[in-house]
Order: C-alpha cells, then sequence, then structure tokens
C-alpha cells in the first residue's frame, strides 16, 4: 500500500534572531508592537525607548529578524511609568532600575503617595495676596521683598505672595520690629541659612516617608499618618532647637573659662 506524502509544516518564527531570506517578517502571537507604535502608545520617543533597553529597564523584546523586532503592550504603562519617576522624582535611572526589579507596584506606590502628599502640603497655597496688601500690612520696604524673591526665599507670581509666603513676610516684619535690621548687620540674606538647613532636612524627611510608607500602607492610611504627625513635629523642632542652642552657647562657655585657666 503506498504511503501518503507527508506534507511539509512551516517553520515557526524563532523569537531570535533568523527567518529564511526572503520570508515576511510576521509579528508573534499576542498583543505586541513595533517600536513606532509603542513609542506613540506611551508617548516617549524611540530613542529614549532605546536608552532604557541599553539601561536594563525594559526586557529585551522579541526579535523575529535581523532587523525588526516586537514588544509587548505591557512595555506602554512601565515606560510611562519610568518617565514620570525620572521627570517628575527626579530618580536616577539605576535607582528606578532596582525599584522596578523589586516591586513595580511599590514604584506606583510611591508616584501615588508623593501626589497626595504635595496636594495636601500645597492646599491653600494657591490663594495670593496682592503687593499692595503685603507692603501695607508689613512695614518692608520693597527692594527687601524684591531681594527674597531673587534667593527664592519668596514665590510671588503676578497675582501676589501666597500664604506661606505671607507667614515668612510677617516673621520677618517682626524680626525688624524687634531690632534685627540692616543699622547691625541683620539683611534678608540671614535667611538663606535657614533655607538651606532646611532644603537638606525636608529632602532627607520626604525620603523617609517614602521608604516607610509607600507600599506598606494604603494612601488614605499614609496621609492620615502624616497629618497626625504635622504638629507635633513642628513642637519637636522647636524644642530640639533649643536644647541645641543651650548645648551650643554651654560649649562656647566652656571654652572660654577653658582659655581663661591656661
Amino acid at each position: 500500500m503506498a504511503s501518503k506524502a507527508r506534507t511539509k509544516e512551516p517553520t515557526p518564527i524563532a523569537p531570535t534572531l533568523g527567518g529564511n531570506a526572503g520570508e515576511a517578517e510576521q509579528p508573534p502571537a499576542g498583543s505586541m508592537l513595533r517600536m513606532g507604535e509603542l513609542a506613540e502608545a506611551s508617548g516617549v520617543s524611540a530613542a529614549t525607548i532605546k536608552h532604557y533597553l541599553r539601561e536594563g529597564l525594559l526586557p529585551e523584546p522579541v526579535k523575529t529578524s535581523r532587523n525588526m523586532a516586537y514588544y509587548p503592550a505591557e512595555f506602554v504603562e512601565r515606560i510611562r511609568l519610568i518617565k514620570q519617576l525620572q521627570e517628575e522624582r527626579y530618580m536616577p535611572l539605576k535607582v528606578i532600575k532596582d525599584l522596578l526589579d523589586e516591586d513595580p507596584e511599590r514604584a506606583r506606590a510611591l508616584i501615588e503617595l508623593g501626589d497626595r502628599l504635595l496636594e495636601r502640603v500645597a492646599e491653600g497655597e494657591s490663594e495670593r495676596v496682592s503687593p499692595a496688601e503685603v507692603r501695607h500690612r508689613f512695614e518692608i520696604p520693597q527692594d527687601a521683598l524684591d531681594r527674597l524673591a531673587e534667593l527664592e526665599v519668596l514665590s510671588p507670581d503676578e497675582n501676589g505672595y501666597s500664604p506661606s509666603d505671607v507667614r515668612i513676610i510677617g516673621a520677618i516684619s517682626r524680626f525688624r520690629a524687634g531690632g534685627y535690621d540692616e543699622r547691625i548687620g541683620f539683611t534678608v540674606y540671614d535667611t538663606l541659612r535657614y533655607k538651606r538647613a532646611l532644603g537638606e532636612l525636608v529632602s532627607e524627611e520626604v525620603d523617609v516617608l517614602m521608604e516607610r510608607l509607600a507600599g506598606e500602607m494604603d494612601a488614605d492610611r499614609a496621609m492620615e499618618l502624616i497629618e497626625a504627625g504635622v504638629e507635633p513635629l513642628n513642637e519637636l523642632m522647636a524644642a530640639m532647637r533649643t536644647k541645641q542652642l543651650v548645648a551650643e552657647l554651654e560649649r562656647r562657655r566652656g571654652d572660654a573659662d577653658g582659655d581663661g585657666d591656661a
């Protein structure tokens, strides 16, 4: 009995380099995108996506030939997340890679908590007090206000000063009323001492909050915890400043006594 001729099965497309010369390039099964489609869907340029690939932030694509690759649709959200962490959180790519390798969901929790925290801290800051009203309420020369803005201690816009700006101006006004003025060497530049110290402190505070809260609890609970800590934190800072001041003055007195005994 004559045997039937066996039909040759088509060679499947390999997920790596390959394919016979002249063979049509076919996308692999599933929801896959070409580079141009991926760039358009994610809103990130092809050059940036290729940079992410080189840095190991994205898994390798599925290659159907030497010059053709396809990317899973899931890459779209991952690329958007990388870009968001890079632009809004100023994270280096190495830090982003470590974070995504460890727990992508925690990266999303960082963004959500950061957005909620910014919303809470900025609450009411959109209100503005006009320059004329500020000059009427506080006895501070306009050139001093202008210099404080140049130093970025104040951040007025075309509509005036924010509530936190007004509190700063009020505090400086009370300093000046008490005799802390240019006649004895006190100027607006003295505010830079506190701006530098607080800048470092706030940066560390935000790092600690994100590290310990993001991904460990939902954003609502994290915000409740943060809000509950605002008043005691302010009291803690004031008390520790007083304690540090006493310790510094005692140290200096001790140094002076030691010099007198020598």
